[in-house]
């Protein structure tokens, strides 16, 4: 059974990090501050891929955690 959890944690955890890896930054940096922040045209664009990544990645975050705490509990 902790085999299982186990490894489910492990898939979890890498999805979680090639979702967080995949969506980009939604902060305009130093380039907002001169005016050269994205328009809406533009971010609307790859709106629903970027809500697609961000949805992957907080499932994973909660399957992680939920799974954290399944560990815990198999091995005392």
């Amino acid at each position: 059974m902790a085999t299982v959890v186990s490894i489910v944690l492990i898939l979890a955890a890498l999805v979680m990090i090639v979702t967080v890896l995949l969506q980009s930054s939604e902060g305009g940096g130093i380039g907002a501050l001169s005016g050269q922040s994205d328009s809406y045209f533009s971010k609307s664009k790859a709106k629903t891929m970027e809500a697609k990544l961000a949805l992957i990645t907080k499932i994973a975050a909660g399957v992680f955690v939920a799974l954290s705490l399944v560990m815990l509990v198999i091995t005392k």
